[in-house]
């Protein structure tokens, strides 16, 4: 009887397997958009779904406290920027609230020229439109630009 591999092991031992798809989950959150080998982002799919869906259980108004913590710390075994899950909490888990599973869309792209391997896009299904990640870029830029201006302008009053 032929059984199922319940996990894609992608040649490498568990670890590495763990901390690369982490590594992959955290880009796909911050970036909204990866591209890899078509295996690796089947592997990573079910990963980030799992997570949304353990973020959204959180926006459900019958959980305790206690339970918000312990999905945050069960995400945060995994993701380990703390923006990252801020962003999946409070924004991406939002986004998904009306919708009950399919939170990410694979697209095969052109095979790899050096090794033809299959390449794949892995991207979020509902994505932030183009002006609001503008709008957030800029509003980023003037944080950064106000904490870097205002040091320097100290230092000239006291000389």
């Amino acid at each position: 009887m032929n059984k199922r591999n319940k996990v894609s092991k992608l040649n490498r031992n568990a670890s590495h397997r763990r901390a690369m798809l982490g590594n992959m989950v955290t880009s796909l959150f911050m970036h909204e958009r990866i591209e890899s080998t078509h295996a690796r982002v089947k592997a990573v799919r079910s990963f980030a779904e799992k997570m949304i869906t353990r973020a959204k259980k959180n926006l459900l108004p019958e959980t305790d406290s206690a339970a918000q913590l312990h999905n945050r710390r069960e995400i945060m075994r995994t993701i380990n920027n703390p923006m990252i899950v801020d962003k999946l909490f409070n924004d991406i888990a939002k986004r998904f609230e009306s919708r009950a599973g399919g939170y990410t869309r694979i697209y095969k792209l052109v095979n790899r020229p050096s090794d033809n391997s299959e390449m794949a896009l892995l991207e979020l299904v509902e994505k932030k439109e183009r002006s609001e990640l503008k709008e957030e870029a800029i509003a980023k830029r003037k944080v950064k630009v106000s904490k870097t201006a205002a040091p320097a302008k100290d230092k000239k009053e006291k000389k």
